[in-house]
């Protein structure tokens, strides 16, 4: 074992270099077969274009810089959902921490993806403790890549739904910069900065972005409902022995983000959300996340040749959050959970009294503050071989990985007790002692492997591959009674797992216009570090086709995820205790339709483009077995029975006017409701989420090639929707807000 970890350290150094095509075909002969053949390697990108996206033997999908910037969002979720098979909810209407399902993999805090930034794993510790507490900021993203299907197996750990990498800002070309300011509704503003050059041997790049708002929430005392982030990145890359046959070159980032946001989790019964959506009560007015989050990263890559690389990534996460907010009520010295309260308001009157702000506090009747106080580090090492060559008709391309990971995340949490009074003022009156509540660190060992073959022959691709996982998960609790971590109460459990993971995709070109692609490959989710307990696996399968007719494109994909065994987590961000403990809920099918329309109506017009985006996904989920769940998540289940926070329905339309002096775009989006609890037929009312349809806008004019005018609109159409009831209550989606803008390149 010492001897494959010393190798998996030597060698295990890399990233996700993929095969991105010699040269732009023309423009009449975009997907020609014969350039395929032709392919060069590009660092940290999973495809790089849309052009390779397409060319894959699964379902991908390539968001590009023009995509993300028409409407500038700082939400991810209105972004990513313009792609078809991402299902999410929201939760605090500005996409601070997202919630995201790729078919239909469970969406809580996006824990049941692969979520990447340039390549890296950049969850804050995705082995030990998934939950996305931390996201990479949409806004400072150059474009971002969805995965999924069978050519997966490359990114894991997750390899149920997919994965997204999200790629930040590249060292430019040549010397160049933009400045965009904006400000609009609510107090929100935005200033975005990036400079950046490259000359014969060094590159660089230098990115500051700060956003915020007030918030659109109303508390009785005025106090803001907003948040403020601020994002720092800095680039650095060297040509290395430029005049060697061999060439190499570093690459050095450095990122830091912070972020104060008066967020809660407590939400609204259906009675208060009825009245006015927008209110927050009295007793979360002192709820407030506080974070930071930095990585350091080093990237060195080997050209052999141009059929031959190297790429070996070193990387170095932190993250630090407290989130200070109620998680219990007190009433007469009994306790309970704001997800227990909200989940049956009607037996609990006076609970919801008192943090409402209706009832004042009497003896024992305490609003229960706990400060959610944690440490993230995730650190590793990795590096991806990429060899390629054509012998006769065949072309072949062969990438190997290898990945040494660890992380952990650190609790050290407390609860101060607070009493409230007639005017919903908070008082402090017992403070807990740090570590008493949580006092525990849950750390991850991994050693990662994949290796993917590509076979082209004439008109077919054939890819198989094959995942390697191999996973220690430790946590060692210290209790509430051992502060100082002396070891005198120290419980230990550990789970330790050994899987392979094989994929396999093919495809079939039957003209430039017309294709045809399937696959199956083996899903996995790690299980939790309790004694025994098995990994989420599953059978996927897909098969769809991509078509063309002049300037229409689209594509059409079915898939099937037959799950043996789901898991599910206690996540306090659902409703649960917070213990992060996963629990089995058995056997699982969901299977749906992803639909993908583009169509250019002006495409022979010299002056204007009118194209039209059109998304549709169908989710259809099955619990195939009876099970009982004390949890919030998935309540009572019977076979048969629906996955809650899974939209059924799912339906977008884009459609943009541009010029070279102007452009606009309109953007609508239907999320089909969804219920909260595990069930079927008709949703009770208190479990439902209904449906929305929500439009936005944007739109640029441009003075000149340097200077252009911004604006967007968030919600035209003013729609009062809600899009969660966790973690504890109804939740509202953002309403109407205007902003405007300059922007300035040079």
């Amino acid at each position: 074992m010492r001897k494959i970890l010393a190798l998996s350290i030597f060698t295990t150094l890399t990233l996700t270099l993929t095969a991105q095509k010699k040269q732009q075909p023309q423009k009449n002969n975009l997907d020609s077969i014969q350039n395929l053949d032709e392919v060069i390697l590009k660092t940290n990108v999973i495809f790089g274009n849309k052009y390779v996206a397409r060319n894959r033997t699964g379902s991908a999908y390539y968001i590009s810089p023009k995509e993300i910037q028409k409407f500038n969002y700082t939400d991810v979720n209105r972004v990513l959902k313009t792609v078809p098979g991402v299902n999410m909810y929201e939760e605090d209407g500005f996409g601070l921490r997202p919630n995201i399902s790729l078919r239909g993999t469970s969406p809580e805090r996006s824990a049941k993806i692969t979520v990447m930034e340039d390549g890296v794993l950049i969850a804050p510790a995705p082995y030990s403790a998934s939950s996305a507490y931390y996201f990479p900021t949409i806004a400072r993203m150059q474009a971002v890549e969805i995965l999924k299907g069978s050519s997966q197996v490359q990114f894991g750990p997750f390899t149920t739904g997919g994965a997204i990498n999200m790629i930040s800002t590249q060292i430019p070309e040549s010397f160049g910069g933009k400045i965009r300011a904006s400000y609009g509704s609510f107090n929100s503003s935005q200033v975005h900065a990036t400079l950046g050059g490259t000359n014969k041997n060094l590159g660089y790049a230098i990115e500051f972005l700060n956003y915020g708002s007030d918030g659109f929430k109303d508390l009785f005392n005025g106090n803001e409902t907003g948040f403020t982030k601020n994002d720092l990145l800095a680039k650095l890359r060297v040509n290395l022995f430029p005049k060697a046959k061999v060439k190499q070159s570093l690459e050095g980032k450095f990122q830091f983000s912070d972020e104060e946001s008066n967020e809660t989790y407590l939400g609204l019964t259906q009675e208060d959300f009825n009245a006015n959506p927008f209110s927050r009560y009295a007793g979360s007015a002192n709820d407030l996340m506080d974070n930071k989050h930095r990585q350091f990263m080093l990237t060195h890559v080997v050209d052999f040749s141009k059929d031959f690389r190297i790429t070996t990534n070193g990387y170095s996460n932190y993250f630090e959050r407290n989130w200070y907010k109620v998680d219990f009520i007190t009433i007469d010295g009994e306790r309970k959970s704001i997800g227990s309260v909200f989940g049956a308001p009607e037996s609990y009157p006076d609970y919801i009294a008192l943090v409402q702000g209706a009832l004042a506090s009497d003896g024992d009747d305490f609003l229960n503050s706990r400060a959610n106080n944690r440490e993230y580090r995730s650190r590793g090492i990795q590096t991806k071989f990429d060899l390629h060559w054509k012998k006769g008709e065949l072309f072949h391309d062969l990438e190997i990985g290898l990945r040494y990971h660890y992380d952990e995340e650190d609790r050290f949490q407390w609860i101060d007790d607070y009493s409230i009074n007639e005017s919903g003022q908070l008082t402090l009156e017992n403070a807990g002692i740090p570590g008493t509540n949580a006092n525990r660190i849950s750390s991850a060992t991994a050693f990662a492997a994949f290796a993917t073959y590509k076979l082209k022959y004439n008109n077919w691709t054939f890819t198989p591959g094959i995942r390697y996982e191999n996973i220690s998960l430790k946590r060692e609790n210290f209790g509430g009674d051992d502060v100082n971590r002396t070891g005198s109460d120290l419980f230990i459990r550990e789970n330790d797992i050994d899987i392979f993971i094989p994929g396999l995709g093919i495809n079939y070109k039957a003209n430039n216009d017309l294709s045809f692609f399937g696959g199956v490959h083996k899903g996995f989710s790690p299980p939790g570090n309790q004694p025994g307990e098995k990994p989420e696996e599953s059978i996927n399968y897909e098969l769809g086709s991509r078509f063309g007719l002049g300037n229409f494109k689209g594509e059409v994909i079915g898939f099937y995820n037959d799950y043996d065994n789901l898991l599910g987590s206690d996540l306090a961000a659902t409703g649960g205790t917070g213990s992060l403990d996963q629990f089995n809920a058995g056997q699982v099918a969901v299977k749906g339709v992803e639909v993908l329309i583009n169509y250019d109506v002006l495409h022979s017009n010299e002056r204007y483009n009118l194209p039209i985006t059109i998304g549709y996904t169908l989710t259809d989920t099955e619990f195939k077995n009876s099970f009982g769940s004390e949890e919030d998540l998935w309540g009572e289940v019977v076979a048969g029975d629906e996955l809650p926070y899974i939209s059924k329905h799912q339906f977008n339309i884009g459609v943009s006017l541009e010029h070279t002096k102007f452009e606009f775009n309109l953007n609508g989006r239907f999320n089909g409701k969804f219920r909260t609890e595990a069930g079927s037929g008709t949703i009770p009312a208190n479990e439902l989420v209904d449906d929305n349809f929500i439009i936005d806008f944007s739109g640029k004019y441009h003075f000149n090639k340097k200077l252009s005018l911004t604006g967007n609109i968030i919600n035209l159409l003013d729609e009062t929707y809600a899009v969660s009831r966790v973690p504890a209550g109804l939740r509202p989606g953002h309403p109407f807000g205007a902003y405007a803008g300059l922007q300035f390149v040079f």
